[in-house]
């Protein structure tokens, strides 16, 4: 074994171990690449980690990931990141979806409207974030199909409604139900190691319906209930109290950055920004526009605001939110 390998590599090489599906395989493998220093006395250990890769992708492509007669098979990720709206019935999640949207998705005063996964895209500021409407959870009874989807998302949102006197003893209930199917759901600034992403996801809880009178009781029940375990966000989708932080804190559930490309002597492009993950640094923005620029790389010129203009910077710089980044291979 290669010396120095950081102590992060040694906890996400046990977890490989553990794994059970190809897809959980396949993310440890990649966050192994990832973690692992580059320098010569590595390299075995890179070729390895790339040549174990390789041949899970075959393997995976080769077969189905979901089978073909589970509800979320058609569900393909776009867009810069994935929320699933979780919510129990009648709490008014198909709302909340139909306002940040624009899109109809069907809405009714009546339990279980949604009855499968349905995917709705919300504009965010120059980019577009895929929602996915569920079917609703009540009490003890979760759809097998909820824990499965809440793994593939970046983020999730749990849709409450403020005038149902046993909703904050449901999520209680729902919290724990999805503890036990492996799926845990923390507050939106709690550090996620990479080994963890698959069954930890960033939520945050949103009180609906704070327009109808004597839901400021409710709300306070909720506060009580969770602590500071998850945030907590009042709105109401039917009025649009709310919306608008609301579309900024889905945003930043997703963890991401973005990033802007400028060519040699021309102006950046601001309408299309490339997301990355935060912690991203210049070789990755490189790899994101095409493999060859990051295989050629030579250097690059970073713009940050008004402080930075045009500085040459390295493969390894870490980028922020709203860098304009120019590459030269």
């Amino acid at each position: 074994m290669p010396a120095n390998l950081p102590p992060e590599y040694i906890e996400t090489e046990r977890k490989l171990k553990e794994a059970k599906t190809p897809q959980e395989k396949l993310e440890i493998l990649e966050q192994l690449l990832a973690i692992v220093p580059k320098h010569k006395g590595t390299e075995k250990l890179q070729a390895l980690l790339k040549t174990k890769i390789s041949k899970l992708r075959q393997e995976m492509q080769r077969r189905p990931q979901v089978a073909r007669h589970s509800p979320i098979a058609h569900l393909e990720k776009s867009g810069a990141g994935r929320v699933v709206i979780l919510g129990s019935p009648n709490s008014g999640k198909s709302m909340l979806i139909k306002s940040l949207t624009g899109a109809n998705p069907e809405v009714g005063d009546y339990p279980f409207t949604t009855r499968i996964p349905a995917p709705y895209m919300m504009r965010y500021e120059n980019i577009q974030i895929q929602l996915i409407d569920t079917p609703p959870y009540l009490d003890d009874d979760i759809p097998p199909l909820i824990p499965e989807l809440t793994r593939t998302a970046d983020g999730v949102i749990i849709c409450l409604d403020l005038t149902q006197l046993d909703e904050a003893a449901r999520l209680e209930n729902f919290l724990e139900e999805m503890k036990k199917k492996k799926v845990e759901l923390v507050g939106e600034k709690e550090p996620i190691a990479l080994a963890e992403r698959a069954y930890k996801k960033r939520t945050l809880i949103v009180a609906n319906k704070c327009d109808v009178e004597g839901s400021e009781i409710a709300l306070e029940e909720f506060r009580l209930l969770l602590g500071d375990r998850l945030p907590l966000l009042p709105v109401s989708a039917w009025r649009g109290d709310g919306l608008s932080d609301l579309k900024t804190r889905i945003y930043n559930l997703l963890e991401i950055i973005r990033v802007y490309s400028k060519a040699p002597g021309k102006k950046p492009d601001f309408d299309e920004p490339f997301t990355l993950r935060k912690g991203s640094s210049v070789i990755d923005m490189a790899r994101a526009i095409h493999k060859d620029l990051a295989d050629n790389f030579k250097y690059a010129r970073l713009w940050r605001g008004k402080t930075i203009q045009g500085l040459i910077v390295n493969r390894d710089h870490l980028l922020q939110e709203g860098d304009v980044v120019e590459i030269h291979a």
